[in-house]
């Protein structure tokens, strides 16, 4: 049955789409925040009890209390004022703003002045069917500025228009029931919007009409049925649906794609430096198919190494202004999900022009480092170069050939990992964070069913490839950065990381303190956390305390801003190394190759404006990535239902707390109301469960033992009850 939540669910008789034969079930009980809508839309408008009566077409004298009651109130908080023929009227002296909203629940949701970071709570979205991003225009009233609050007079423009779910059928009437929680309220669905679609389908609809009363439902129509709840395939594009993430290419960018010519011309060759001769090969993932970058190493005189990091000229073929750079800017990134890799460039250039394959001729932009075997870099040129790559290498290749001292290219792979270590440990030496996080990975069927899941390791061969990677991002920043000598820099998109809030580094360092550890975050920071991360390597509580470290951190961003990446410890650091799945570093070549052409510096706005998308974009695919993979888990879940497991606390709610299965990455909530034996209160600010009554304690990173009691592939969850 479809949710009453927000919006009152609008029925119609059967066979009936007219709006006169739609009935509602009965109206809500009248609120502060309806009346006070009707002034803020009447504008000038006097209302008295009578009027407002026959408006919302009243009748009974419970009602017409109730206004009156609601009237007093609204005159007392200064919002209405009285009239001399006793009617009431909106207060004009209140301020007006604009600026967008923020749902935090179905029923909280704060107001953000535009250009600025203030907010203000609104106590009247749901009547607006108001949603994050929306931009609203709102009344502010109060006596006093920080006791203010903000009422929605009307929303100037919403931030989605398309919405995914799947279809419940009541006697006949259909509704869309959204996939996301941060949607309160339901769709109707008119029968000649319905299309093919039928009841426990997976859709995308577009709402087409918001009503103007909070009991009624949007309507929409249906613009796409992706199967039925809980199949793969429906599962998988109703996630990248609902972050409005693409799964299919446009067909003027596919045909783009396939006039591009993939024969490298002598001329073309001619303008690049040469590095066809020199050993070359790439390092990846054994299930990889687009290769942007690759290792190229020969020893000079003196115990001097020439190593170069040649990364995939993508540019050379995606031209500005272009069907095809359009795409790769509206994407900006490639998206990672659990069963397959949604590009950001079309397979034709992600596996197969661009991409460094093995004994294949490839254009590139490079990095190229004249180093010794401590790791100390006596010269660095950044340029477009051409490339023959010599081997594929997966990880594990790789690894062997560091392990086992045998193999081919093993003497070059062994050479730059141990400069790699040295470079390594140089950079935590000056204030990089070592932030290791466990992917979970899975075993799939043909079907992409999970058989198996798994925690991935990360070996000597992944951070090796880490480290030259690192190494070429803050060198060409730093190429960038230090070209100008003025105080006006030149343009360039820098991926930085800003200094965490003092507060939950402090609140961070007394959670670790409860297990025994010491953090002095007033000293240096980063020599505190790598510290913490080498005590408690082994240990139950490592994961959640890497996970709280993270979370106490800044966000990392693009931005134009010269500004630290204070994870890494570096002064600046940018993105070059991935084009063929990140439109920043498409922009980063492009930067780089205009002032080494000489050029002026770039439009700022312009970059910062791309940024600011790029940094939105990657954060939609990193939420849908989740997504994917709590699907995988519950659905890997289901065949264990009434089974044992130890774990630890994970993490907590108001609603229950999590607990991460021990070698399974699967993680599943106990909620409070299963807790026996005693009443519990959540204490978030102090990561702990109290019993009141026997002070019992549940603290994240407490190991416990606990059985999984529910999986529910349609909501995503696993439910989990404690074992005495």
């Amino acid at each position: 049955m479809p949710r009453k939540n927000g919006a009152r669910i609008r029925n119609k008789r059967k066979g009936s789409t007219s709006k006169k034969d739609r009935r509602r079930e009965p109206k809500i009980s009248l609120s502060e925040s309806q009346i006070f809508g009707m002034f803020l839309t009447g504008g000038k408008d006097e209302y008295t009890p009578k009027n407002i009566m026959r408006k919302m077409k009243l009748t009974s004298s419970r009602d017409r209390a109730r206004i009156i009651e609601i009237l007093q109130i609204l005159f007392k908080k200064g919002k209405i004022e009285k009239t001399k023929t006793g009617g009431y009227v909106l207060n004009q002296e209140l301020e007006y703003a604009t600026g967008s909203l923020q749902v935090i629940h179905k029923n909280k949701a704060v107001f953000i002045y535009e250009n600025s970071t203030d907010e203000l709570p609104v106590s009247n979205h749901q009547e607006h069917f108001a949603l994050t991003g929306d931009k609203v225009k709102v009344a502010i009233y109060s006596g006093r500025k920080e006791n203010n609050t903000a009422e929605i007079v009307s929303v100037i423009s919403r931030n989605r228009k398309t919405f995914v779910g799947k279809v419940v059928e009541k006697r006949g009437t259909y509704f869309l029931l959204p996939e996301t929680r941060a949607v309160y309220f339901d769709i109707f669905i008119p029968a000649h919007f319905l299309g093919l679609a039928t009841h426990n389908d997976k859709i995308k609809v577009e709402v087409t009409e918001y009503p103007d009363k909070k009991d009624l439902n949007p309507e929409g129509r249906v613009l796409e049925i992706f199967g039925k709840v809980g199949e793969n395939e429906a599962e998988i594009s109703s996630i990248m649906a609902d972050f409005e993430l693409p799964m299919k290419f446009p067909r003027n960018v596919l045909r783009e794609s396939e006039r591009i010519e993939d024969k490298i011309s002598e001329e073309e060759i001619s303008k690049r430096r040469d590095f066809r001769k020199i050993t070359t090969f790439t390092i990846d993932p054994v299930d990889a198919k687009d290769f942007d970058d690759a290792l190229s190493i020969r020893e000079l005189e003196d115990g001097v190494y020439e190593i170069g990091v040649h990364i995939a000229d993508v540019t050379h073929y995606v031209k500005p202004k272009s069907a095809l750079e359009q795409e790769a800017y509206n994407r900006a990134t490639s998206v990672y999900l659990v069963d397959r890799v949604v590009p950001m460039l079309p397979e034709r250039l992600s596996n197969g022009v661009c991409s460094l394959r093995p004994r294949e001729e490839k254009l590139t932009f490079s990095c190229v480092f004249k180093m010794t075997k401590d790791g100390s870099i006596k010269d660095v040129w950044i340029g477009r170069t051409v490339i023959f790559s010599d081997e594929r290498f997966a990880y594990e290749e790789a690894q062997e050939r560091i392990e086992s001292k045998e193999g081919t290219f093993q003497k070059e792979i062994n050479i730059l990992n141990d400069i790699a270590l040295k470079l390594r440990d140089e950079r935590f030496s000056k204030g990089s964070i070592s932030f290791e996080t466990q992917e979970v990975r899975f075993k799939l069927d043909e079907h992409g069913k999970p058989l198996g899941v798994y925690i991935k390791e990360r070996k000597e061969a992944h951070k090796m490839i880490e480290e030259y990677m690192l190494l070429a991002n803050k060198k060409v920043a730093e190429f960038v950065y230090k070209r100008s000598k003025s105080k006006e820099k030149d343009t360039m998109v820098y991926r930085v990381h800003e200094a965490p809030d003092q507060e939950k580094l402090d609140t961070f360092a007394q959670f670790a303190g409860r297990f025994g550890y010491k953090v002095d975050i007033q000293r240096n920071v980063a020599q505190e956390l790598n510290k913490l991360a080498v005590e408690t390597e082994g240990k139950a509580e490592h994961g959640v305390l890497q996970q709280l470290a993270i979370r106490s951190m800044s966000k990392a961003k693009y931005t134009t801003e010269p500004l630290e990446h204070f994870g890494l410890g570096f002064a600046h650091y940018s993105h070059f190394t991935s084009p063929i799945r990140r439109y920043p570093d498409m922009m980063a070549h492009r930067l780089i190759e205009r002032y080494l052409s000489g050029g002026k510096s770039a439009d700022a706005g312009k970059y910062e404006e791309k940024c600011k998308h790029s940094s939105d974009m990657e954060r939609k695919a990193a939420q849908a990535e989740r997504l994917s993979i709590k699907f995988k888990q519950v659905e890997y879940m289901q065949q264990f239902e009434g089974k044992v497991f130890d774990g630890f606390v994970s993490g907590m709610s108001e609603f229950g707390f999590y607990v991460e299965l021990e070698n399974l990455g699967c993680e599943g909530m106990v909620r409070m109301s299963d807790l026996k034996g005693d009443y519990y209160n959540v204490d978030l600010e102090k990561y702990e469960i109290v019993g009141q009554r026997t002070k019992e304690k549940i603290i994240l990173g407490q190991r416990v033992t606990v059985r999984v009691s529910e999986t529910n592939l349609e909501r995503r969850t696993i439910d989990l009850e404690m074992v005495d």
